[in-house]
């Protein structure tokens, strides 16, 4: 069914032909001119990448034969902040980011991502993800974003020049801390650390010359940027997992026909569990292929495990209204508690 803006639309390019089958020819012709150009900081060929461009074509066959789908990878649209600004000025229609960059369209969101070491699992973080999730895309939606799939890019680890165990161990080096997060820097510098806001696209090169020395970063983007070669030692923690999500403009979206629209959601939907699938069997299989190419892993002792606990528990009342807003913390842990309690034991 036409809605009011597309039916205008075929009104006003029916009347301007002055008859109706050229009107159905400059319909056609809008249709086919519609573009997508989607912007993300994953490496290309990765298969995040991948993912996206399968989805891309699903939607080009339902959408028309001239529609088109164009993906900018390894951040060379700007790094996550960049590209949501893009998105709001109409340079980029799409993204895939992760909760960096969504946090600058909903805030809401970092609820998912910035409160470490809470998840134990993955089957947590999907359990709440999903019950925070209507209400969260409607949040978005609100802003003038369409979320089409969410995603997934495994957990976060510590790599570092230097071995380090302990939360103080870390103290002495310098952190790459995203340069969105103001919040997260200043967090960091009150405790002791030495955050160095970055973007991603300057990861690699600050590590080579000793800008940074720790990388707080997924097995898989530490192989596929080949990071890992200046930062060769990793804890082996689950510090927080990386959450991502594919958005569209809103705009973008009421520009699509009826089954383009279909399409897309159904090839983004598709495209987040893809993604959350296979990163999450690539962590295990990233770490192996580092270790053979000179990573060396350090697994925390119980009592060194205790103090990284300790230390994100007294992170969390300063998180809690500041890098997640306070009634979204306390929906979390409310989600949470109440899954755990289901599930005596485990």
């Amino acid at each position: 069914m036409l809605n009011r803006r597309t039916a205008g639309r075929a009104l006003g390019f029916s009347l301007l032909a002055g008859g109706t089958g050229l009107g159905c020819f400059s319909m056609a012709q809008a249709q086919a001119a519609v573009s997508l150009r989607i912007g993300t900081v994953v490496p290309k060929n990765s298969l995040y990448h991948q993912q996206l461009l399968e989805m891309g074509e699903a939607w080009r066959a339902a959408q028309g034969g001239g529609a088109r789908f164009v993906v900018f990878t390894d951040g060379s649209q700007g790094g996550e902040a960049e590209i949501a600004r893009r998105m709001r000025i109409g340079q980029l229609q799409g993204g895939l980011m992760s909760v960096v960059g969504l946090r600058e369209i909903e805030p809401t969101v970092a609820a998912l991502q910035n409160l470490p070491l809470l998840f134990r699992s993955w089957d947590e973080l999907d359990h709440v993800r999903e019950k925070m999730r209507p209400g969260m895309e409607r949040r978005f939606l609100q802003k003038g974003f369409v979320v089409l799939g969410w995603g997934d890019a495994g957990w976060v680890r510590f790599f570092s020049k230097r071995a380090a165990r302990r939360p103080d161990d870390f103290k002495r080096m310098k952190f790459f801390a995203w340069g969105s997060e103001p919040e997260q820097q200043a967090i960091m510098k009150s405790l002791g650390y030495t955050p160095v806001p970055l973007e991603t696209a300057d990861i690699l090169p600050a590590a080579q010359t000793g800008m940074i020395e720790v990388l707080p970063s997924t097995p898989y983007f530490a192989l596929a940027s080949q990071v890992y070669e200046s930062v060769p030692h990793m804890l082996e923690i689950n510090w927080a997992p990386i959450v991502g999500a594919l958005v569209v403009t809103q705009k973008a979206w009421d520009a699509l026909s009826p089954s383009g629209q279909e399409a897309l959601r159904q090839a983004g939907d598709k495209a987040g569990v893809q993604m959350r699938t296979r990163a999450r069997q690539e962590v295990d299989e990233a770490v192996q292929a580092m270790v053979k190419r000179g990573l060396t892993v350090h697994r925390p002792s119980p009592e060194q495990l205790q103090e990284w606990q300790q230390l994100a528990e007294n992170l969390y009342p300063r998180i809690r209204g500041s890098m997640v807003p306070a009634d979204t913390f306390d929906e979390v842990f409310a989600h949470l508690r109440a899954y755990r309690a289901s599930r005596p034991g485990r």
